[in-house]
């Protein structure tokens, strides 16, 4: 608890572009007043986090975050429990989408097991932070206890602690976990005050008595824990996940160094959710990078004030969107410090005339 505390104490909100000096650099440059659209507001966000006017990014690291669930056991994913490590072995042999994608745009991949069911060994890649053996069934009783829910925040804290040292510029937030869709549901039914049947998707693709009957987990989970709407953390031990409680590490860990932070899709934003409910001052931090095709995400990033920058009908994970995303916003940061002025390329100032 003494690291949460010690994070939240020196995270401080963002102000953009108190001075207007990254709207003035905008406005010298060779092109028409706001034609750059999205790209000059991602600029500028990014440059307004880092406090630096010339900024760029070199440091670029995706952490895809992994743990299984206990309430699998009711049936509510068309995977078994043990793809979780399947895929994890996937990810360190570098054959997965997120490995294709952040090969793409030059970031690393880092895996890290923060309550995978099955003993796994830091190598490659991969680094263990497992809080548990999975999280307990929600459907029986609570997910964990509120002391696993601070081990697994602070352990994302940990992780973008122990990354400063080599560069870290701007991360993206993935996941993996089987059965994850269902504790991204209920974080979002309670904390978005909404009825189950609104926060909850089909997952990975289930039909529709196997998503009713996820929507009915997820009431009675919620109906025997009573997690706390106004208690972020008693949420996250209630019905959560211990990725998900990583990710939300992630986010506070990043604001509180001024690193910004490219959201992945549903089970990303469910991490975003919890630490934005911890500490608001964070949410400048938080870039949504799609909507995706679960449909909670939409609610998610509403409930947040994010515009996702596309939406491609994704429901992967991973950190696949967040990939896309750190390539846009790299590009945007580089139009704002490569492009030539209007009087460094000889052009006419529609200013001056």
């Amino acid at each position: 608890m003494v690291l949460l505390r010690n994070t939240l104490k020196h995270i401080v909100e963002v102000l953009i572009d108190p001075q207007g000096y990254i709207k003035t650099k905008f406005k010298k440059l060779a092109i028409p007043s706001g034609s750059l659209g999205r790209l000059e507001e991602l600029a500028t966000l990014y440059a307004s986090i880092r406090g630096n006017l010339d900024c760029g990014i070199r440091h670029k690291k995706i952490f895809t975050m992994a743990g299984d669930h206990g309430v699998v056991e009711e049936g509510v994913s068309a995977f078994p429990r043990q793809v979780t490590a399947q895929m994890i072995q996937n990810f360190i042999e570098g054959g997965a989408a997120i490995n294709v994608l952040a090969r793409h745009v030059g970031a690393e991949v880092i895996v890290v097991d923060c309550g995978v069911a099955f003993p796994l060994d830091e190598k490659q890649c991969l680094k263990v932070k497992k809080v548990g053996l999975g999280t307990k069934n929600m459907a029986t009783g609570p997910a964990m206890s509120r002391e696993e829910a601070i081990r697994a925040i602070e352990a994302g804290i940990e992780l973008i602690e122990e990354e400063l040292a080599g560069g870290l510029d701007i991360i993206g937030t993935g996941d993996m976990g089987i059965g994850n869709t269902t504790p991204s549901s209920a974080i979002l039914a309670v904390l978005g005050k909404m009825d189950v049947e609104s926060a909850t998707g089909r997952g990975t693709g289930l039909d529709g008595v196997a998503l009713q009957k996820k929507i009915e987990v997820i009431k009675k989970s919620i109906a025997l824990n009573q997690p706390n709407p106004n208690d972020p953390i008693d949420v996250l031990a209630k019905v959560g996940g211990f990725e998900i409680g990583g990710i939300a590490g992630l986010c506070l860990g990043a604001a509180r160094y001024r690193v910004p932070v490219i959201l992945d899709g549903f089970i990303s934003t469910a991490g975003a959710l919890i630490a934005n409910a911890i500490e608001p001052k964070v949410n400048n931090y938080l870039i949504a990078s799609h909507v995706s095709a679960e449909k909670g995400h939409r609610m998610m990033l509403n409930i947040l004030n994010k515009v996702p920058l596309f939406d491609l009908n994704m429901r992967l994970g991973e950190g696949t969107g967040a990939a896309l995303g750190i390539g846009l916003m790299e590009a945007a940061v580089k139009l704002l410090n490569e492009m030539a002025t209007f009087n460094e390329a000889g052009v006419s100032d529609p200013y001056t005339q």
